[in-house]
């Protein structure tokens, strides 16, 4: 099975079969939402919406631990993290979807680890890589559709929100290195690789980042939600390949 984490754009992919909505309870609380269960080109697929019903839960009280561990339970083999972002460099416009390489995590006070020595020994995971590398190549592989543009890599920058960011944060960003920035990827992909489970980024660009380009007066969500609304199409028509695509 195919774990999907991101908005409610999967219920509008073509051809998609939804058999089953379940609440999974966990060790670590509730995840975010029910977890849609259907299938696409026979395959089998679990959907969770990461920010809850009508997006009523924000990026620093998500049940990360309870939502990688729920879709563990239902016996995902591999997980595809659907996360919003802005960009830092001129060369990646709004538009755009990028699939990520490497990550930043600037967040902080989140449950970010199933190894907490309370429920679980201490354990130190290696996250040299933190995105896996056949789930990236299966991403960049499919990435040829019409009039979409692909970018096959990136540094992700993890930040805390639900703020957006100051000029100068997303200027100390770029000096370290990120070139898209969210406020959901981090412990998202570590507890997957602390549970072992195959985890890849697909990151739809919703707008330039504070101080940058078309945003370099200011940001409003009004001008993020219609981006990424008109997003969603494009981003619902990639992952119907990649799904159909896996295992292939």
């Amino acid at each position: 099975m195919i774990g999907v984490i991101g908005g409610t754009g999967l219920r509008k992919i073509e051809g998609l079969n939804i058999t089953n909505e379940s609440l999974v309870d966990t060790p670590y609380g509730k995840p975010s939402d029910k977890i849609i269960i259907g299938k696409l080109d026979n395959r089998d697929v679990a959907f969770l919406p990461r920010h809850g019903d009508g997006h009523t839960i924000p990026p620093h009280l998500i049940n990360y631990r309870a939502n990688i561990y729920a879709l563990n339970t239902l016996g995902v083999k591999a997980i595809f993290g659907i996360a919003t972002v802005g960009s830092i460099p001129i060369a990646i416009n709004p538009g755009s979807i990028v699939f990520p390489h490497q990550i930043i995590d600037y967040t902080y006070g989140r449950d970010h680890t199933f190894f907490d020595g309370i429920k679980n020994p201490v354990s130190h995971i290696d996250f040299t890589s933190p995105y896996n590398a056949k789930l990236r190549e299966l991403l960049c592989k499919n990435s040829s559709l019409e009039d979409m543009n692909f970018v096959k890599e990136g540094v992700y920058a993890a930040v805390q929100g639900p703020r957006l960011e100051t000029a100068a944060e997303i200027d100390r960003y770029e000096r370290d290195g990120a070139t898209i920035v969210g406020m959901t990827g981090m412990p998202e992909a570590s507890l997957a690789k602390e549970l072992d489970i195959p985890y890849a980024a697909i990151c739809p660009v919703a707008n330039f980042a504070a101080g940058r380009q078309s945003s370099k007066d200011g940001i409003t969500h009004e001008e993020i939600n219609k981006q990424s609304e008109m997003m969603s199409h494009n981003v619902s028509k990639f992952l119907k390949v990649v799904v159909e695509a896996y295992g292939n």
